[in-house]
Parts: C-alpha cells; structure tokens; sequence
C-alpha cells in the first residue's frame, strides 16, 4: 500500500501537466475543425465537464474517506457488480495509458527521429516511468513540483515571442454560426478535462485533505486559461489553417523571428512535450499500478510495475 503523502497544491502541479502535456499540442487542430475561429470558446464548454468531474469525486469521498475507488464501487453496487467494474476501469486505465505512450512515441518519431524504431522510444520512456513509480506517489509529486515551473515558462516566453507576429483580426466574426460550432469543437477536450476523474485514486493520500477541492478547482482555470491562451495563439497566427496541421501550436513557434536572432525554437516545444507527457504517462501508469494492487486486494503494488511495463509496450 501507497506510504507516502502530497499536498494538494503537488497535486494540483502533478494534474495540470498530465492534462495539458498533450493537450496544448492536439487539441487546436481538433477544435478548429468543428469550430474554426470561435475555437477559444471550446474550452470554456468543455471545463464544465471538469468542473463536473471534480463535484462527483469530492461528495464520492466525502461520504467514503480514506476508501480507495475500488472499494467505493463495492460499497455502491454491491461486491460482485463493483468487482467487475473494477476490472472495467483497470481494462480502461491499461488501455489509456498505453495510448498515451503510443501517442508521446509517435509525436518524437514524426518530429525528430522518424528513422529511430518506435520500441527503443516506447521501452525507455516506460523503464523511465515506471522507475519513478516504483518511487511512488511523493517522488511523482516533486517531479511534478520541478517540471511545472518550467512548463508554464515556457509557454509564457513562446507567447511572449510571437506577440509580433500575431493578427487579431482572424478572431473575426466571432459565432458566425451561432454558438452550435463553438459547442461541436468542444466535445474532444472534454475527454482531457474528463482525466480530472484520476483525483479519486490521489485524494487519500493528501497532506492536506481539506484543501483538495480548492486546488482542484483552481487547477481546472489553469488548464482552461492555458487552453484559451493556446487557442488563441494558434488563431493569430495561424489564422483558418489549424485545422490542416498535426501539432499548429509547434507550427506557430516556428514563426518566432527576432531580428533573425530569436529563431527555431522548437526544441523548446520538445523539451514542453517530453517534460509533461513524462508526468502524463507516469502518473496513469501509477493509477493503473495502484488499481490493480487495490481491485487484487495486494499488499503492495511495486511487485507489477514492471509485468504492467512490459503489458504496456
């Protein structure tokens, strides 16, 4: 069983960079297909679903403190029925994190290394994974704590950059269509703002547990600030041919040019990528272990790091 503790404001750093890791690079080109120029609105829809998300896992708890998911499954739906949505979710968790790994492998083959065999990218970013799992849930939180500062920085220079680059003027006419093409766009990241539901496994293990919902809820405006800022990055710049493009926030960097001084700063989006999407798939990684150990009844889940390792590559 997990030993270890993190407060809530490690969690709210730790949840921000599993949600945005993948997120500020994909989800613009997915939006604008549905909702072209009003695709800075989406976000605002789809934080609902978080906002959602965060209400049914903080009552969940506070009617069964210091129970793990899995037990409340039994205690709500009986032992056998909530066994088999154990088994549902750790399917689901096994699943998704190996997408995630899948997906973090494919953007480092399409951008840099496409001669590089996608198992050499997947096997070490998994072995790097599972090490700091193995570590548990207080050396995730201070990966988290380390690498926040300087996700968020970086975004914050990338804008800062291509402010002269950018053209206010694609922004228009906002809700040409109405507000259904704004709505359309939104469904995708719902699914990121959906990944809040992970708190559920983390909140027993908070110093700090009364402060949970507060960070919660402040980490869902940080992701939806970063969404909307992205968003409009991508517009500005980029104008209606995001939808045409894999990662438009890497192509909008690619625009940075300072007195051909400040240039080809995509390096800066790699380190973004390989930072965040290595607490994305550590932290599911960690959930899925930690799940299985709990739906087993285990005494501890390091012992399946590994055989989920190998299951996840």
């Amino acid at each position: 069983m997990e030993k270890g503790k993190i407060s809530s404001l490690q969690m709210g750093m730790m949840m921000y960079l599993t949600i945005m890791a993948s997120a500020v690079f994909t989800v613009p080109a997915i939006t604008a297909k549905y909702a072209k120029q009003d695709l800075w609105l989406s976000p605002i829809w789809a934080s609902l679903i978080g906002l959602l998300t965060i209400f049914i896992v903080m009552r969940l708890y506070k009617h069964y403190p210091q129970q793990s998911f899995f037990r409340v499954c039994e205690h709500t739906a009986g032992l056998y029925i909530g066994k088999l949505l154990g088994f549902v979710y750790v399917c689901f968790l096994v699943n998704f994190t190996g997408q995630i790994i899948r997906g973090y492998a494919d953007f480092i083959l399409g951008v840099y290394f496409p001669k590089t065999p996608i198992s050499v990218i997947i096997i070490s970013i998994t072995i790097l994974s599972a090490l700091t799992v193995i570590g548990g849930l207080e050396v995730i939180g201070r990966v988290s704590q380390i690498f926040f500062p300087v996700f968020i920085f970086s975004i914050f220079i990338i804008t800062l950059l291509l402010l002269p680059q950018l053209n206010p003027s694609h922004l228009l006419p906002i809700m040409e269509d109405g507000i259904f093409p704004s709505l359309k766009g939104a469904i995708i990241p719902q699914v990121w703002f959906g990944e809040f539901f992970i708190i559920i496994f983390i909140l027993p293990f908070l110093s700090d547990q009364n402060n949970g919902m507060k960070w919660g809820l402040l980490t869902i405006f940080m992701v939806l600030l970063t969404f909307i800022t992205v968003n409009l990055i991508v517009l500005f710049t980029l104008g209606q041919t995001i939808s045409g493009t894999l990662y438009p926030f890497l192509n909008a960097t690619r625009l940075i040019n300072l007195g051909d001084f400040i240039e080809n700063l995509e390096p800066i989006i790699i380190a973004i990528w390989i930072l965040g999407s290595f607490v994305k798939i550590t932290v599911f990684y960690y959930v899925t272990a930690l799940g299985i150990e709990e739906w087993l009844k285990l005494t501890d889940y390091k012992p399946i790091v590994w055989p989920l390792g190998i299951l996840l590559i």
